[in-house]
């Protein structure tokens, strides 16, 4: 028997606030334990809970960008369980109301498209972090994220695989960064993903009993995890067991999932209105407001490079992964670049270079007009390919355009003909060997003799030239 899998993801995103969601505490990351937090956040009795308003901008921010319908009326409620880290006993959520519902999000695995719709977007307040390496036979709790603003993001099962499952994660990373709503860094627990999974024979519509899988927090965590918890379903079903709701946990380590507690239904959580705070009341106004202001989103932004710049589609995905690599190579094309030119420059050397910094592009001191400025030079002849890449090295290190460094590193390229011919004899006479050799057939020693000559030109001779004199003298 053949089974399918069916997947809906719930993906936590911590939005970019000065201030968490109740209170004026901080959202910094990496802050001393404890030191972000208040009477309200830390639940002491007699408190009450304000609303932050950008909050509620940013998810009705993302509501429109993932083709939500914005409720007019919203509310908070009240989700009810405990867990140290959990200082109040609930957890300030939306369930009945949220702000957004019915959108979805479009992605691309293998060649083919498919629309992944959306339950819902409400907002919640985090809560705290348990923390127990190092501590023994202790555990401590921090609670400097508690009550920090959180997006929850809900699919609909449609997803088929693991692929899948970790194309829509990135989609919606991009999408969130875009639009300025968060930084989705996951190895910090700004963006993170639980899926609920089950399986089913194929051709079925009843859906099969689901596990909740927690802990994945990266793309090849989360591929990895659900391909394992598919096949340990389907193993299971077919050796006559049943499968159990419940959650489990991810462990990259052994590179299996575990059981951690029993599933908990919505019941469980005795949802109830929350008696603070008022409902949330959004105008038709505000929302146009919101829309008037979104910037140009991710699928636009690609379309556009490939109908304007005749991208390939892999080249615009690269492109248009991180708005700012996008706005990098747009200011250079409009610069003078060449697109295809800028693109490889950007894939090849520009992030070599910031990876092995562990920078972004934001902050490298190579700009799109110093880019623009060393192509010219190259398209001029002044500079060989080879000589460009020390050129544009040194421009990503000190910030200075590549004419100047040419200049004073003297790395202008030599493209006078007696010249260039004076060394390739010099080479040609101290190679009687190869050249005998190349003479009877052996194309490849041509690479030899143009490294030497390249050697002894330290980069400089222009390889056209170079190329031309040495056919010429070896084929006669």
């Amino acid at each position: 028997m053949q089974y399918e899998a069916v997947i809906g993801l719930e993906i936590h995103a911590q939005l970019l606030t000065e201030s968490k969601m109740f209170c004026g505490c901080p959202t910094k990351f990496g802050s001393e334990p404890n030191t972000q937090t208040c009477p309200v956040c830390i639940g002491m009795p007699g408190v009450l809970p304000v609303m932050n308003r950008k909050a509620i901008e940013y998810v009705i921010r993302t509501g429109i960008a993932l083709n939500c319908g914005i409720a007019p009326h919203s509310r908070f409620a009240r989700k009810n369980y405990f867990y140290p880290d959990l200082p109040k006993g609930y957890q300030i959520s939306q369930y009945e109301l949220p702000l957004c519902e019915r959108g979805f999000v479009e992605i691309t695995v293998s060649g083919d498209t498919r629309r992944i719709g959306l339950t819902r977007i409400h907002l919640e307040e985090d809560a705290g972090k348990n923390i127990h390496e190092g501590a023994g036979n202790e555990s401590f709790v921090d609670l400097n994220r508690a009550g920090t603003p959180l997006m929850e993001i809900v699919s609909e099962p449609d997803i088929r695989s693991p692929q899948e499952a970790a194309e829509f994660v990135k989609k919606l990373r991009t999408v969130v960064r875009y639009i300025g709503v968060c930084d989705g860094n996951m190895e910090e627990g700004s963006l993170r993903c639980d899926a609920n999974v089950s399986v089913r024979p194929a051709g079925q519509t009843e859906l099969g009993t689901k596990t909740e899988i927690k802990n994945m927090n990266s793309f090849r965590f989360i591929e990895k995890a659900l391909d394992y918890e598919i096949r340990r379903q389907i193993k299971m079903l077919k050796e006559g067991d049943r499968v159990i709701q419940e959650t489990r946990l991810w462990d990259p380590n052994r590179g299996v999932t575990e059981s951690m507690r029993s599933k908990e239904e919505a019941h469980d959580y005795r949802y109830f209105p929350d008696p603070d705070l008022m409902p949330v009341e959004v105008e038709q106004s505000w929302i146009d407001e919101i829309t008037a202001g979104m910037v140009e989103l991710p699928d636009v932004t690609r379309h556009r490079f490939i109908e304007k710049y005749s991208l390939s589609g892999d080249d615009a995905d690269f492109i248009v992964s991180e708005r700012v690599t996008a706005a990098w190579f747009e200011e250079a094309v409009n610069h003078g670049g060449d697109p295809k030119n800028v693109i490889n420059w950007i894939k090849g050397d520009l992030m070599k270079l910031l990876n092995e910094d562990n920078r972004q592009i934001e902050g490298c001191l190579l700009t799109p007009r110093h880019l623009v400025g060393m192509l010219g030079l190259l398209d001029k002849g002044t500079i060989s390919g080879k000589i460009a890449k020390t050129v544009f090295e040194e421009m990503y290190k000190t910030g200075k355009d590549a004419e100047a460094i040419v200049k004073e590193k003297g790395l202008v390229q030599m493209s006078d003909e007696t010249g260039i011919e004076a060394i390739v004899d010099e080479v040609l006479s101290k190679s009687p060997q190869e050249v005998e050799r190349f003479r009877a057939g052996d194309a490849k020693l041509m690479g030899f003799f143009v490294g030497q000559i390249m050697k002894l030109t330290k980069g400089k001779a222009n390889p056209k030239i170079v190329n031309e004199l040495l056919k010429k003298k070896l084929l006669g």
